[in-house]
């Protein structure tokens, strides 16, 4: 049985690595960067809002540490599934965020660094994808709130999968 476990072990990291060679996401520098946190901004007229809720790049590593900010996390468990925001307060190393359709969305270490992860309960656990190496299937966008808790923006997906602020 510990040889079967082991196997399984090694072709679940060759397959991860094979994986994460193909979708790595290339690095923007500092300026393409900015001009993706503004193309990424919610389009709201509250100002608050526009001024404190962040998009966030999977470069900027934002789990590496613990910060006790709220984050907002739009994913989906599965390609014909409607998108679904999750939101969750970074004030542990791991946490399970949300769940749909026996998929789990987290924030752990699965050997890869801490991250945002989608696996798939099934008897075992089954990895399916982490933020920084989704290619857009499972991930649509991280944003971070940059203020008060009191405050937290009320967000929502229209049916097209777009994020905007319920008011």
């Amino acid at each position: 049985m510990k040889k079967i476990l082991s196997l399984l072990g090694t072709i679940t990291l060759i397959g991860t690595s094979t994986t994460s060679l193909v979708a790595c996401n290339t690095q923007c520098n500092e300026d393409e960067l900015e001009q993706l946190k503004i193309e990424n901004k919610i389009n709201t007229t509250n100002q608050e809002i526009k001024d404190n809720l962040e998009w966030i790049a999977p470069q900027e590593k934002p789990f590496n540490e613990v910060d006790n900010k709220y984050y907002f996390v739009v994913w989906h468990s599965d390609k014909n599934n409607d998108w679904r925001i999750a939101k969750f307060k970074n004030n542990s190393s791991v946490t399970k965020i949300d769940n749909f359709n026996n998929y789990v969305l987290e924030k752990t270490d699965l050997g890869m660094g801490r991250d945002l992860y989608i696996t798939k309960e099934s008897g075992f656990i089954k990895y399916l994808s982490v933020w920084k190496n989704d290619d857009g299937t499972y991930f649509k966008a991280v944003y971070r709130w940059n203020n008060e808790e009191q405050k937290l923006p009320n967000l929502d997906i229209d049916k097209d999968g777009n994020v905007k602020v319920n008011t």
